[in-house]
């Protein structure tokens, strides 16, 4: 039943960014040289929240104009999605969780795309409960009961997790759910913990009114990338001018959204006013510390050795047959350097 789920919301995805998507160009009619503007598709990696924003930011202030392409950012749904999306050629462009979609790639069941850049420099995903549960470190999540997302990339992660944090997985009990249900579930104390991301911590604690005990991946899995930005190795190969153009002014908007997060969420509430311009802010600024690499890298950089290491990780806990190169899912000719 999970996978038929998965597979009807990429299906609603693909149907709806059908409709008016394209890549092209259009003249400027003032008697001057006729302008080519490139017309593209960039689909989020989940809804329109405030790890997202920076693509509303960047239309906004006129960062993809500025190079010449036209965007319609729209709502993604998640790495299947989203990457059911780009193989349609219904979206040129997209974000989603680089980790989960190397599992993807090293499974097999989506191999067409490539990583330009990254949006987050270490991995966004967590263990996160409530103080009153006890539950400290992650040894003390054995006999207790997680619940995340089916399929999703904390459930997948979670036996190399266990395994580096030195606790044993089968000693906790997953429950599958909707993303949207979990912070009920844990302020209902219906399980001990979630398996979650690090931007949701405000919200569970707003729902839950108690202390929320957060425990990072990236304490144990610290060479793992985030979100990052993908296209195809055709429209790579077709046209790589329009993907550094589209690549380095999406990575403007997402400075300035770091720079500038009430401004940005308040952007984001325009498109999306059913979002509170103060969770904007929220996720937003706890985003921000995953952004800059280390060691002064530009803002998207992706580093081969840990790519490797990431494959590597995903191979050693079985979650991936050998096979996988790093030059299977970044193409690192078009990753900012400079």
């Amino acid at each position: 039943m999970i996978r038929r789920s998965r597979l009807l919301t990429a299906a609603l995805l693909v149907a709806t960014l059908a409709a008016g998507t394209g890549c092209g160009g259009d003249s400027a009619g003032d008697g001057k040289e006729p302008k080519e503007v490139d017309k593209v598709t960039y689909v989020t990696a989940f809804g329109a929240v405030g790890r997202d924003s920076f693509a509303w930011v960047a239309k906004e202030k006129g960062y993809f104009a500025e190079v010449g392409i036209e965007v319609d950012v729209r709502e993604g749904a998640g790495n299947v999605p989203n990457l059911t999306a780009l193989k349609a050629n219904q979206a040129q462009f997209a974000s989603l969780d680089f980790t989960g979609a190397v599992i993807q790639a090293g499974k097999g069941e989506f191999t067409e795309w490539r990583a330009v850049a990254a949006v987050h420099q270490q991995t966004l995903v967590a263990v996160m409960t409530t103080r009153d549960t006890g539950i400290s470190a992650p040894k003390d999540l054995e006999d207790k009961t997680m619940a995340t997302a089916a399929g999703s990339v904390t459930e997948l992660l979670f036996p190399a997790y266990a395994q580096l944090a030195g606790f044993d997985a089968r000693k906790v009990k997953i429950q599958g759910a909707q993303a949207t249900a979990l912070n009920g579930l844990m302020a209902a104390r219906k399980v001990d913990a979630l398996g979650t991301f690090l931007l949701s911590r405000t919200a569970l604690a707003s729902a839950a009114k108690k202390e929320v005990v957060v425990l990072p991946y990236s304490d144990f899995l610290p060479d793992l990338f985030g979100n990052a930005i993908i296209a195809t190795p055709a429209m790579i190969e077709k046209d790589p001018d329009l993907v550094r153009r589209f690549t380095g002014a999406l990575l403007k908007g997402l400075r300035y959204t770091v720079d500038h997060p009430e401004e940005a969420a308040a952007i984001l509430n325009k498109v999306k006013p059913t979002y509170a311009v103060a969770s904007g802010v929220g996720e937003i600024k706890a985003m921000s510390p995953y952004v800059a690499p280390a060691g002064g890298a530009p803002i998207g950089f992706m580093d081969e050795r840990r790519v490797a290491r990431t494959i590597e990780i995903m191979q050693s806990s079985g979650l991936i047959p050998a096979g996988l190169t790093p030059q299977k899912v970044v193409d690192f000719s078009l990753v900012p350097k400079s």
